[in-house]
This record gives structure tokens, C-alpha cells and sequence, in this order.
């Protein structure tokens, strides 16, 4: 999303009709397809690591694979990163900066305060009616009894704002994954106020 945007940002453009209609589906849904078309059209994995690098993201190497060999699960959960890499991330669309401007910052913000129901989990537990989350979770099984578990947000409201990255990886089973990051997450805002 963020190279996406950055890019036409400088090219002093709005997103295309295509650019739209894949980056909705691919943050508030997870489609896994649309961030691929997204990706390659945007330059691939080269123009994603670009973006990170001038978003201060100097410990994310995206994945190049297509796929997970052996399996058809999608390569995205393959990239390398950093919880301090991903708050680096969040905090480019929470606040204003020189990178993003405050409509392209809004309009990521919206993607991610819309994730569909069954994905609003993790940085959002443990927050109370009225908290604004903006959120995008990640979740991938790397072997047997070895789920990838991640969240990552802005959290405001309750005299609280802040990013919050989780990352977790050897999980059991997903579940215990997602358990275990809204446990960080819900003492992270309950320590914040």
C-alpha cells in the first residue's frame, strides 16, 4: 500500500482506477491476489524495498516468492521485518511527515480502520468502545506446530495514541498465536494511560 501511494504521490497523480480497486481488497480482506497484481504492477519486490528503505524500514526484505514451495500458500508471510520496522511503517500513515501526505495518510488509515470482522483481532484487543484501531494483521502456518502470527496498528482514543507492532512466530497452532498478541496488545494500553 505504502509504495503504491508514495508513487503517485511523485508522480503528482491520484491512484488509478486499477490501483483502487486492488488495494481495497487487499488490506481490508487480505486478498492475497490483489497484493500480488498490486505489487507487480507497482515495480515488484525491488519498488516495495525502496519504499521501506526510505520509510527508515532498514530491517524488511520483502519475500520474492510467488508461492511457498511445496505448498500454494502465497509467499507474502516470507518477507523479513522488524516490530521497530513496522511501528517505522505505521507511524509514515498515523502522523504527518514528509514521506506521505495527510490525504494519502488518511486514506491507508480508512483501508485499515475497515479490516472486515473476522480479521479485527489482535493491536485492537483490550480497547475500549470509542477507541479508534487502524490495523492489519498477517498470519501464516511455516510448518507443523509453527504459525507465523502478526498485528500491527494505530491505536487512539482513551487519552491514548500510539503504534504497536506484534510479531510472533513458532505458535503452536494459529490461535495461540492470535492469544498471544492480544494479550501484549491489551497490557500494552492498559500500561499506556
Amino acid at each position: 500500500m505504502g509504495t503504491a501511494l508514495e508513487e503517485a504521490q511523485s508522480s503528482g497523480r491520484l491512484l488509478s482506477d486499477g490501483e483502487a480497486a486492488l488495494m481495497g481488497p487487499m488490506i481490508e480482506n487480505s486478498d492475497n491476489q490483489s497484493a500480488t497484481t498490486l505489487q507487480s504492477d507497482e515495480g515488484g519486490p525491488a519498488a516495495v524495498s525502496q519504499f521501506d528503505r526510505t520509510a527508515g524500514m532498514t530491517q524488511t526484505t520483502p519475500s520474492t516468492l510467488a508461492l511457498i514451495p511445496g505448498t500454494s500458500l502465497p509467499g507474502w508471510g516470507l518477507t523479513t521485518t522488524t516490530a521497530l520496522d513496522q511501528v517505522s511503517l505505521l507511524a509514515k500513515f498515523a502522523y504527518p511527515n514528509s514521506l506521505l501526505d495527510t490525504a494519502l495518510r488518511e486514506y491507508g488509515l480508512v483501508l485499515m480502520e475497515q479490516i472486515e470482522s473476522d480479521q479485527r483481532w489482535g493491536v485492537s484487543a483490550g480497547l475500549p468502545i470509542g477507541t479508534s484501531v487502524a490495523l492489519k494483521n498477517g498470519w501464516l502456518p511455516i510448518g507443523p506446530n509453527n504459525w507465523q502470527v502478526n498485528s500491527i496498528g494505530w491505536i487512539s482514543g482513551g487519552g491514548r495514541d500510539y503504534t504497536l507492532a506484534v510479531l510472533i512466530s513458532g505458535s503452536p497452532t494459529e490461535q495461540y498465536g492470535i492469544e498471544t498478541v492480544e494479550t501484549v496488545a491489551a497490557a500494552v494500553y492498559a500500561l499506556s494511560g
